[in-house]
C-alpha cells in the first residue's frame, strides 16, 4: 500500500488533496485493524463498505471548514457524506493529531525521498566529472588567495563528499520521522488499542511513535529541517564556488548560457551566473526555516497548536526549494563549462610565487633554519608580489631566488622546485576515494 503514496512529485505531496487522500487511507485502515477487537462494534462487512465508499471532494471539505472552522472535522464530515451509516466508525477513539500527525510524517518521508533521489543524481554528477578534471591544473584560493597548486577535479570531489554526508543525514532525519500515533487524546490509548496503531503503521511504512502525547514530538521535525537546511548550506556553497570562479577576473568556470538566453536587459555582452545565485538566495529561505522547526519544538504540557501553522508552511517551503534547488545545481554541474587555459593562466599570474611552501622546505633540508629560510623566500615573494601588483616586468620568484646570494639553491634545482606537478604526487589517492564513494 505505501506504493501508492511514492510517486508523488514534490509540489503534489503539498496539496490539501494529497493530505487528505492520506487521511482518508489512515482512517479507512483504523476502521479494518478494529475489526479484530471485541471491545469494538465494528463488523467487516462495515468496514469492507467504509473501504469502498469512503471519498472526499476538496472543495466540499473547504466549504464545511468555512463554517466548522476544524478541517479535520470538516473532513470527517464530507467522509460520512459519502459513508452513510457505517461513517459512526470513523474517527472511533482517535483525536485530530493522530491524524493529522501520522499524516504528516508521512508526506515528510515522501519528501526525503526525492530529495535523496537528487542527492544520489547530483553525486553521480559530481562522481564523473572530478574523474573527468582529475588532470586540470588549477592554483588553490585560501582567503582568495593563490595558496598553492591543486586540481580542479578535486572541487567536483570535496562536493560528492559533502553530498554524501547530506544524503547520510537525510536518512537519518528520514527515520527519525518515519513514525505513525493512534493513540489518542493524550496518548493513554484510553478509547483505542495500540493494535489499531501498529496496524495502521505497518500498512504506511511508518514505526508506532513509542510515546506520544496527542502529538508527536517536534524535536522530529526540527531535526529533519535541520538536515534539509545544511544540505541547503552544501548547495550554496557549491554555488558560490561557481560565482567565484564565473568572475570575469577568474573565468575558470562557467555555468551554462543555452541558446537564445539574455544576460541583461541594458549589457548584452553579460553571461551571468543568475542560476547559482538562485541557488545562494533559495538557500537563505531553507536556512531560516530551521529555525522556526526549532521553535515548534516546545509546546505547553501535552500539546497545543502553536506549531501547525508555522509548520506547514515551512515544511512545505522548505522541501520544495530544496527539490528545485538540487534539480538546478544538477543542471549547472552536468553542463558546466570549464576554461583550463584560464586555469593555467591564473596559476602563472604571480610568476611563482605559489611554489613559496616547496622552496621554503627545500631551504630546510640544506640544513638552513627554518627562520632564515622564511626570511629568504618572504623578501623575495613580496618583491615579486609588489611587481604583479604594480603590473610591472620584473623577475619571475625563482628567477630572484637564484640572484639571492642567500639562497644556496640553483636555478636547475629552483626549476624543479617550481613545478605544479610535484606539488600533486600522492593526489592518485584522492581520487581513488572518489571513485569508490
Amino acid at each position: 500500500m505505501i506504493e501508492r503514496y511514492t510517486r508523488l512529485k514534490m509540489g503534489a505531496i503539498w496539496t490539501l488533496h494529497n493530505k487528505y487522500d492520506l487521511w482518508k487511507e489512515i482512517e479507512v485502515l483504523a476502521c479494518e485493524a478494529s475489526v479484530e477487537l471485541p471491545e469494538v462494534g465494528i463488523t467487516a462487512q462495515e468496514a469492507a463498505t467504509i473501504r469502498e465508499k469512503a471519498a472526499f471532494e476538496d472543495a466540499r471539505v473547504d466549504e464545511l471548514e468555512a463554517t466548522l472552522n476544524h478541517d479535520v472535522i470538516a473532513f470527517l464530515t464530507n467522509m460520512a457524506e459519502h459513508i452513510g451509516e457505517p461513517s459512526k466508525w470513523v474517527h472511533y477513539g482517535m483525536t485530530s493529531s493522530d491524524l493529522g500527525d501520522t499524516a504528516l510524517c508521512l508526506q515528510m518521508t515522501q519528501a526525503a525521498d526525492l530529495i535523496d533521489a537528487d542527492l544520489r543524481a547530483l553525486i553521480e554528477v559530481c562522481k564523473r566529472r572530478a574523474l573527468e578534471t582529475r588532470d586540470m591544473l588549477c592554483v588553490g584560493r585560501t582567503h582568495g588567495i593563490h595558496a598553492e597548486p591543486m586540481l580542479f577535479g578535486m572541487k567536483f570531489g570535496r562536493w560528492a563528499f559533502a553530498l554524501s554526508r547530506g544524503r547520510e543525514r537525510l536518512a537519518l532525519a528520514r527515520k527519525q520521522c518515519a513514525v505513525g500515533a493512534i493513540s489518542g487524546a493524550v496518548g493513554t490509548y484510553s478509547n483505542i488499542d495500540p493494535s489499531v496503531e501498529k496496524h495502521v503503521c505497518e500498512a504506511l511504512g511508518l514505526e508506532p511513535d513509542p510515546l506520544s502525547t496527542q502529538v508527536i514530538a517536534r524535536d522530529r521535525h526540527a531535526f529533519y529541517l535541520a538536515t534539509l537546511a545544511t544540505i541547503a548550506a552544501t548547495a550554496e556553497e557549491i554555488a558560490t564556488e561557481v560565482r567565484a570562479l564565473q568572475k570575469t577576473d577568474t573565468l575558470e568556470a562557467e555555468e551554462p548560457f543555452t541558446a537564445g538566453q539574455k544576460g541583461s536587459s541594458a549589457m548584452p555582452h553579460k553571461r551571468n551566473p543568475i542560476t547559482s545565485e538562485r541557488i545562494c538566495g533559495l538557500a537563505r529561505v531553507v536556512k531560516a526555516n530551521a529555525q522556526v522547526g526549532l521553535d515548534d519544538v516546545a509546546l505547553w504540557h501535552e500539546r497545543d497548536i502553536s506549531h501547525s501553522g508555522a509548520e506547514r508552511v515551512v515544511l512545505a517551503d522548505s522541501t520544495t526549494a530544496l527539490d528545485y534547488m538540487l534539480d538546478k545545481l544538477l543542471w549547472i554541474l552536468d553542463g558546466l563549462v570549464l576554461y583550463p587555459e584560464s586555469m593555467l593562466a591564473n596559476l602563472n599570474r604571480t610568476r611563482g610565487l605559489i611554489y613559496s611552501s616547496r622552496v621554503l622546505l627545500a631551504l630546510v633540508d640544506t640544513g638552513m633554519l627554518r627562520e632564515d629560510a622564511y626570511a629568504i623566500v618572504q623578501d623575495n615573494a613580496m618583491a615579486v608580489w609588489t611587481d604583479v601588483q604594480q603590473a610591472r616586468q620584473g623577475a619571475s620568484f625563482p628567477e630572484r631566488l637564484a640572484s639571492d646570494a642567500r639562497c644556496p639553491l640553483s636555478a636547475e634545482e629552483l626549476a624543479a622546485i617550481c613545478d605544479p606537478w610535484a606539488f600533486l604526487q600522492r593526489t592518485d589517492a584522492l581520487f581513488e576515494r572518489i571513485a569508490a564513494l
